[in-house]
C-alpha cells in the first residue's frame, strides 16, 4: 500500500434506480476508485443503524473499503437518493433529507487522522447540516484540502461556497459549475480558462481543475496547464464518472506523477465509468492503462 495517505469526508448512500439499488455518493465513490487504484485511503461517513445501513457494511467489507471510520446513527436513516437517468445517459438526483450522513460527529481520531493525511477530500453536500461541524474542523488542520464542488441545488448557496474555497488547496467544478459560480462572483469572462484564472485570483488557490463531459478536462497548476479533449466512448451512465476521474486526478497528483499523464488517466477512467452502469464499476490501474494503450493504436 502506498505511503501517502488520502482522507476522504462525506455522504454514502444509496442510489435507487428504476431497476435497483446501488452504492454511491460522490466521496464514497471517490473513496472506492482510489482503492481501486492502490491507494492509502480512509473514509468518514455515517450510516443507519438499520437494514440499508447493515447492506452498506457488508458490500463495504466485500469491496475490501475500510469501514473503521464509519459511524452508525441511532436516530437517523441510512441516506438514499433517488436517480433518474435521461436518454443521454445523465442522471438528477433527489436527495433525501435528515440523513445519517448529514451527522458526522467530530472524533479526536479522525481530527488527528485527517492532520497526518498527504490530503483530505470533500464536497459541498456535506455542508448542508449538522456535519458541517466536522468538515470545519477537519479543515482548520489538513495539509492539503481539495473541494469537489459537486452542486445539488438546493443544498447550497453562493457565500457558503465562497468560504469553502478559500479555505481550500484545490478545486474540482464541471464546466456548468465553474459558469455559476463564476457569474456569482461577477466574472467578466465567458471562456473556462479565463474564468479558472479568475477564481484562481479570488480564492488565492494554486490547483483548479474543470472537466468538460465528452470533451475532456483541463488543470490549472500553479499557473501552469494541461488539457485533454477526452475519449470517445458510447456514455451509458454518467453517474460516478466525475467522482471517479477526481479520484485518478488525485492519486497522480499524491504520487507526483507527470501532470499530462494524470489528467490523460484522469480523463480514461471517467470515460470508462460513463460506458458502465452504476457509479462503482471495478477499474484498475492495469485496465485503465491497457484502454489508454488500445485507445491510441486506433
Amino acid at each position: 500500500m502506498k505511503s501517502n495517505k488520502i482522507i476522504c469526508f462525506g455522504e454514502i448512500l444509496w442510489d435507487i434506480f428504476e431497476d435497483g439499488k446501488k452504492l454511491g455518493g460522490a466521496p464514497f465513490n471517490v473513496t472506492n476508485s482510489l482503492k481501486d487504484l492502490g491507494a492509502n485511503v480512509e473514509f468518514i461517513s455515517r450510516i443507519g443503524k438499520d437494514f440499508l445501513g447493515n447492506e452498506i457494511l457488508k458490500e463495504l467489507k466485500s469491496r475490501g473499503v475500510s469501514t473503521i471510520f464509519l459511524q452508525e446513527d441511532p436516530i437517523y436513516p441510512t441516506g438514499k437518493v433517488t436517480v433518474d437517468i435521461d436518454s443521454d445517459g445523465s442522471a438528477k438526483y433527489e436527495i433525501d433529507n435528515d440523513s445519517a450522513w448529514d451527522y458526522i460527529e467530530k472524533e479526536a481520531k479522525t481530527v488527528k487522522m485527517v492532520s497526518d493525511a498527504s490530503a483530505f477530500v470533500f464536497g459541498s453536500l456535506i455542508a448542508r447540516a449538522k456535519s458541517f461541524e466536522a468538515l470545519n474542523s477537519f479543515l482548520k488542520v489538513s495539509k492539503f484540502s481539495i473541494f469537489d464542488i459537486n452542486l445539488r441545488p438546493p443544498f447550497y448557496n453562493q457565500s457558503l461556497l465562497i468560504d469553502l474555497m478559500n479555505k481550500s488547496d484545490m478545486l474540482k467544478f464541471n464546466d456548468e459549475e465553474l459558469d455559476i459560480i463564476a457569474n456569482g462572483l461577477e466574472s467578466p469572462f465567458n471562456s473556462i480558462d479565463k474564468n479558472i484564472e479568475f477564481i484562481a485570483e479570488r480564492t488565492k488557490t494554486k490547483i483548479i481543475c474543470v472537466t468538460k463531459g465528452k470533451c475532456g478536462a483541463v488543470l490549472y497548476h500553479h499557473g501552469d496547464w494541461f488539457y485533454n479533449n477526452g475519449y470517445r466512448v458510447i456514455v451509458k451512465d454518467s453517474v460516478g464518472a466525475g467522482d471517479s476521474f477526481l479520484a485518478t486526478l488525485i492519486n497522480g497528483l499524491i504520487e507526483k506523477e507527470p501532470l499530462q499523464k494524470t489528467i490523460d488517466y484522469a480523463c480514461a477512467m471517467g470515460a470508462l465509468v460513463a460506458n458502465s452502469f452504476g457509479a462503482n464499476p471495478t477499474i484498475s490501474m492495469n485496465d485503465l492503462e491497457s484502454f489508454i494503450h488500445t485507445y491510441k493504436d486506433h
